[in-house]
Order: C-alpha cells, then sequence, then structure tokens
C-alpha cells in the first residue's frame, strides 16, 4: 500500500494537494495495470459476486456503471446481473465539459459509440436515466472513501449535484492494489459510501 500523508501535501518536495495527486496517480496506475494483467477476467466476476451480495435487499432501481478501458477493473459482468435481475442501467456520458456527467439507458447488446477520452458510450438517442446507485472507477482509495480520479472532476460533480436532489449510494470498484493509506483531498472531492474489490465490499461510513 502507498503510503502518502496529509503532512507531505505541504511540504516542499510536494507543495500542493493538485501536485500530491498527479504524483499519486502516476503511482497506482502502473499497479492498477500490473494488477489487470495478472488477473484475466476472474476480477471482474469477483466484483460481480460481491456487488450482487452488497446490493441483494437494495430496491431494484436505476444504477449507472461504466464500460471498463485503461485497465480498469471490469463490472460489466455485474452490470449484467443486475439489468438481468431488474434494475435499470445507465453508463456515464460526457455531454458538456466541466459539467456533472449525463447518464443514458443502456443494456446488453446495445450498441455503444465513441465519446470524449475515447469512453464507450450509449448512443445519444438512449433515454437519459437518474441514478440513485452510482458505480464507479478509480484510480486510487483510501480507506475513508476518499477516491483518486484522473483529475476532470466529472464524478464530484456528479455526485454533488445527485446528492442535492436526494438520497444516492456511491461504490467505487477497483483493485486491491489500489488502495492507499490516505487520498490527497480537496475541498471539492466527495466521499464513496462503499468501495468492492475482488476481495470484497468494505463500507467507509462509521
Amino acid at each position: 500500500m502507498i503510503a502518502v500523508t496529509n503532512e507531505n501535501h505541504q511540504s516542499r518536495k510536494c507543495p500542493s494537494r493538485a501536485e500530491a495527486k498527479r504524483r499519486l496517480r502516476r503511482l497506482v496506475l502502473a499497479r492498477r495495470s500490473a494488477a489487470a494483467e495478472g488477473s484475466t477476467s476472474t476480477a471482474g466476476e469477483r466484483i460481480a459476486a460481491v456487488g450482487h451480495e452488497l446490493l441483494e435487499d437494495h430496491d431494484k432501481s436505476v444504477i449507472s456503471g461504466y464500460w471498463p478501458m485503461r485497465h480498469e477493473i471490469d463490472c460489466r459482468p455485474l452490470l449484467a446481473g443486475l439489468h438481468q435481475a431488474g434494475w435499470q442501467v445507465g453508463l456515464p456520458c460526457i455531454e458538456e465539459h466541466n459539467a456533472p456527467l449525463v447518464f443514458r439507458r443502456w443494456s446488453p447488446g446495445a450498441p455503444l459509440v465513441k465519446g470524449v477520452f475515447e469512453t464507450s458510450e450509449p448512443h445519444p438517442d438512449a433515454a437519459i436515466l437518474e441514478p440513485e446507485v452510482l458505480l464507479m472507477p478509480l484510480v486510487a482509495f483510501d480507506r475513508d472513501g476518499f477516491r483518486l480520479g484522473y483529475g476532470g472532476g466529472y464524478y464530484d460533480r456528479t455526485i454533488a449535484r445527485l446528492a442535492g436532489g436526494g438520497s444516492i449510494t456511491t461504490i467505487g470498484l477497483a483493485f486491491d492494489e489500489q488502495e492507499v493509506v490516505i487520498v490527497p483531498r480537496e475541498t471539492h472531492d466527495q466521499r464513496l459510501d462503499w468501495v468492492l474489490t475482488p476481495s470484497g465490499a468494505r463500507t467507509t461510513r462509521t
């Protein structure tokens, strides 16, 4: 586990939290790539089992996932199973820079189009959904539920918007190797409620 402390954030070698995030991102992305290359398809299947167990008693409403890229842990088996169980499933779309994400309906076999940053998104004609549960990828996470992403702030803005309109459950998906002692934190960063890894589900709300 990579150790990064708040004291280090303010040192001469790491003058800002933004710079600490950039340095940590480089380190953990390399670890995530190695974990993905060594896991074959088992990590995605394990995430599906962990996710189904966590959400078994949850009202089957609207849930958002993502289409994996850049060695993100594969949530597609989980999404397919949730769809079969009766959930409405959406995938994120970047339709405006520096704005919250938009979620459009997805079902297994539905065609996808290329979006911003080479993401795979539902067709622009697909219905817009308002998720009550968010499954999201990440670069790094810590035991307090803070998430390090790619630096665009899209999920932070999205969580803030959805939380302002009602109850929302946020769940990060990752390899165990992506855990760090502490994620550098800024005022806009949103905490996760849960983190799912191949080894199990852990709550961050104590």
